[in-house]
C-alpha cells in the first residue's frame, strides 16, 4: 500500500489544487436565482473547500468569469486561462510552477468532502492520473503528476470520462478512481446537495437551503 511519507532525505511532493471556474457553471442555477451570483457562489464554496486544505497550494483558474478574483484570500494565484486548447491541458500547464502533484476541481462542487481531494493525491502513489468520477459520468476532479501525461486528452465535462482517460492510456492502471461526488450542471441537481453536510454557506445562502 503506498505511503505518503516519502524516502528519507527525500523533499515531499509540492500539491497544488485547483478550483477551475467555468461560464457553463450559471446554467445550473434553479429557477428565481441570478445564473451569475449562483456560478460565483458555487465557485467560492469549492474554493474554500480547497483553501482549507493543509500543505496544499491552492489556485483559482478561470476562463474570463467577471467575480472570481473577490473570492480569493491573499496569496491565491488566479489564473486565466487561454482557453484556446482543451482546458484540462491549460488547466495542468498553469499549475506547473506551483507543484509536483496537481488537483483540477470543476468550480460547481460546492458540497465537495476535502477527503475525497486527499483520496486523489493518494492514488497517485500509484498511477500518474487519478480521477473523482461524477454521478453523471464527467469528473468532479482529476488529478496527476505534473506535467501531465501527453496521453491524458480529457476534460471534466467528457462523458465516461474515465472509460476515455483509460482507452487513451499505454498501460494497465494508469487511471485511478476515488470514489465518486455529484456536480451543479443542471437545475435540478441542486437536490443532489445534503443540507446536513458541513460547508456550502454561500450557495446555501442564495437556495435559501
Amino acid at each position: 500500500m503506498p505511503s505518503d511519507t516519502p524516502p528519507s532525505g527525500t523533499a515531499p511532493a509540492r500539491r497544488v489544487a485547483a478550483v477551475l471556474v467555468a461560464d457553463a457553471t450559471a446554467a445550473a442555477a434553479p429557477p428565481g436565482v441570478d445564473p451569475e451570483e449562483f456560478r460565483i457562489a458555487a465557485a467560492e464554496d469549492t474554493y474554500e473547500v480547497v483553501a482549507g486544505l493543509e500543505h496544499v497550494q491552492p489556485v483559482i483558474l478561470h476562463t474570463g468569469v467577471e467575480g472570481v478574483a473577490e473570492i480569493a484570500w491573499p496569496d491565491t494565484p488566479v489564473i486565466r486561462l487561454p482557453g484556446t486548447g482543451p482546458l484540462l491541458r491549460e488547466a495542468f500547464a498553469a499549475l506547473e510552477p506551483y507543484g509536483d502533484l496537481g488537483v483540477v476541481i470543476a468550480g460547481d462542487a460546492p458540497d465537495l468532502p476535502p477527503l475525497l481531494i486527499g483520496k486523489l493525491f493518494r492514488e497517485l502513489g500509484r498511477a500518474p492520473v487519478a480521477v473523482c468520477p461524477a454521478e453523471d459520468g464527467t469528473a468532479v476532479a482529476v488529478a496527476a503528476a505534473l506535467p501531465l501525461p501527453g496521453w491524458a486528452a480529457a476534460d471534466l465535462n467528457d462523458e465516461n470520462v474515465v472509460k476515455r482517460l483509460r482507452a487513451l492510456a499505454p498501460g494497465r492502471r494508469m487511471v485511478a478512481t476515488g470514489p465518486g461526488w455529484h456536480r451543479l450542471r443542471a437545475p435540478i441537481d441542486v437536490h443532489r446537495l445534503d443540507p446536513g453536510l458541513e460547508g456550502w454557506e454561500n450557495t446555501r445562502a442564495l437556495l435559501g437551503a
